[in-house]
Order: C-alpha cells, then sequence, then structure tokens
C-alpha cells in the first residue's frame, strides 16, 4: 500500500480528478454509431487516465527519458518548426537537432522542446489497428474479440492523458512551471502555478464528468487526427496568459471563481471531445479497406518505409505520415 501510495502521489498534470473525469466524459460521449462496445470498460479507461505520469519517474530512467517529452509541446523553443512540424516523431527530432545546432540553446532538445502530438497520434493510430482487428474478429465469432476489446481499451485511457495534457496552456509553452524571462505583466515564477490550476483548483470545485459533458459539442468524424491535435494544441495555447492572470487574482484558492472554472470546464470539455472525436473516427476509420501492404512491404511505393516513396527520407528510414486525401 505504501508503494501504491508513493506512485500515486507522482501523478501530475490535472491530478487524478481531471485525467480521470475527462476519460469519463469522453467514454460517456461515445454514440451508439460509435465505438459503443469501450462502455463497458468505462471504470477501466478511466482508471488509466493519470497512469502515464507514473512512467517519469527516475527509478525507470529508460521510459522517463522517453516518456517526458511525451507530456509538453513548448513551442517557444523552435516556433517556426514547432508550428508546423513534420508528420513523423524521427524527422521532428532531427529537425530539432539542426535547430539545436544553429542556436546551441540549451533548451532546443526533445525533452525541452516536447513530442506531444506525435505521442497522442501514435495512440489513436494504435486504437484504429486495434479497432481493426476488432471487426474482424467479431465477424469470425473469434474468443480473442474480449481481448482486443481490453487492449483499445488501454490505448483508449493512455490517449485521454496526453489530450488531457495537451488542454492545459501550461503544457505547450516554456512557461510551464512559473513564467520565465521578461515579465512585464508580473505573473507567477512560482513553480507550483502549474499545480495549482490543474490540481489543487480541480480539487477544490470537485470537477466532475456531468460538469464536463455539458460542455461537449456532438461527436465527428476527424479530417486529419494530427492536424485536429494541431489545432487543439493552439487552442489551449492561447489560453496561457489568461491562466497565469486567473492565477494572479487569486482565482485558484477560491472555489466561487467563476471565471476560473470556467476556463478549467471549457479546457477539460475540449480534452473530453477530441478523445471521444479520435476514437469516434478510429472506428469510422477502422471499417475502410487498407491502403497499403504489411509492416514489411517495401514494395508499394506508398508505404512510409519503402525508399520509392517520394518524401522517403535515408535519416529516418522512413517518409514522414500522409496527410488524409
Amino acid at each position: 500500500m505504501a508503494a501504491l501510495a508513493a506512485s500515486m502521489s507522482l501523478c501530475h498534470a490535472w491530478g487524478v480528478r481531471g485525467h480521470r473525469e475527462i476519460n469519463r466524459a469522453a467514454v460517456r460521449g461515445i454514440a451508439d454509431d460509435g465505438p459503443a462496445f469501450l462502455k463497458a470498460h468505462e471504470d477501466y479507461i478511466v482508471f488509466l487516465g493519470p497512469v502515464p505520469d507514473n512512467w517519469r519517474v527516475g527509478a525507470e530512467p529508460f521510459v522517463k527519458i522517453f516518456e517526458d517529452p511525451n507530456h509538453g509541446w513548448f513551442q517557444e523553443q523552435s516556433p517556426k518548426l514547432m508550428q508546423n512540424p513534420p508528420r513523423s516523431r524521427y524527422e521532428f527530432v532531427i529537425e530539432l537537432y539542426r535547430e539545436y545546432e544553429k542556436t546551441k540553446n540549451p533548451r532546443t532538445n526533445v525533452r525541452w522542446t516536447g513530442t506531444m502530438p506525435y505521442a497522442a497520434v501514435e495512440m489513436y493510430e494504435r486504437i484504429q489497428a486495434g479497432m481493426r482487428r476488432y471487426r474482424a474478429a467479431k465477424e469470425l465469432g473469434s474468443p480473442e474479440l474480449k481481448f482486443i476489446e481490453l487492449e483499445i481499451a488501454t490505448s483508449a485511457g493512455y490517449l485521454g492523458h496526453y489530450l488531457a495534457d495537451s488542454a492545459n496552456p501550461m503544457h505547450n509553452t516554456i512557461h510551464h512551471d512559473g513564467w520565465e524571462g521578461e515579465n512585464p505583466k508580473g505573473y507567477s515564477t512560482d513553480p507550483r502555478v502549474h499545480g495549482r490550476f490543474e490540481t489543487a483548483f480541480v480539487e477544490l470545485i470537485q470537477l466532475t464528468s456531468k460538469e464536463v459533458s455539458e460542455r461537449m459539442p456532438v461527436p465527428k468524424v476527424l479530417d486529419d487526427p494530427f492536424n485536429a491535435m494541431m489545432a487543439h494544441i493552439g487552442s489551449s495555447f492561447a489560453e496561457l496568459e489568461h491562466a497565469y492572470a486567473l492565477d494572479k487574482a487569486g482565482a485558484f484558492t477560491d472555489e466561487n471563481h467563476e471565471e476560473g472554472r470556467a476556463l478549467v470546464y471549457k479546457q477539460t470539455a475540449a480534452a473530453a471531445s477530441l478523445m471521444r472525436d479520435m476514437l469516434h473516427t478510429a472506428w469510422v476509420r477502422s471499417k475502410e479497406p487498407l491502403r497499403m501492404g504489411g509492416a514489411n512491404d517495401g514494395r508499394n511505393r506508398l508505404n512510409p518505409i519503402s525508399p520509392s516513396h517520394p518524401q522517403y527520407n535515408p535519416a529516418t528510414g522512413s517518409a514522414p505520415a500522409a496527410k488524409r486525401d
């Protein structure tokens, strides 16, 4: 029990309550013509919401090194690159290193710039692949169907984490733990400002999935999940100074502060809506024919691992992900 308590105390980013209520609202918002089977796994998906933060502990250094960047997108480090990033985690890392070689800025690196949109869309595609196998297994009456459901539910729980993190403006900026550099408006430089907003205040107002759900629009199929993720990050970043101004006004210590509550409701609803829409989109796309061959089929020139692909990059051994037609 002591080990579990220590592990849970390391959770941050919306805290346990925020992550769980976002995931719950997303699952409850799944339409009848969407992946409704996930509703049976609601509590499991809710439980998984905070879990990725427990992969960021120094006791597990390999996974911490990989996972830490997945929770941020500190776009001021390299604005031009991050406003129009390549559709490939590896191409992004290479481009970012080139930026570092030019500037020698010790913060222009993967850890202090982030990989959050890649983490989210990679998880989305795992879900889509799982749903494709779910459809096939259901048609065949396979006994593995129940395991495929759990596989998809697991990825859905983790997906919600990255979408929730990116809904907090402080996950999209160098000002993630207190205002950095010039500060003409006198915003807090206290690292605890991050937790005051997304954990302490969320607990203070006792956020529930009902309050999140009430602010979610109807489900939709996304034209392009990566573009949707980037738009989500952009909308969140636009609220950065608003969040700092509210903190300066003492909003996050006042459970009755309506403007502070409204910001929490808006951002958590944005995360839950995008999670639900990614699940819905994965379900719709999973019934479409495959657009290329298997994992190691290098003959199809549209396969990203094929050297004949027009955008193939030998430095990564692949081409960036294509946009949907």
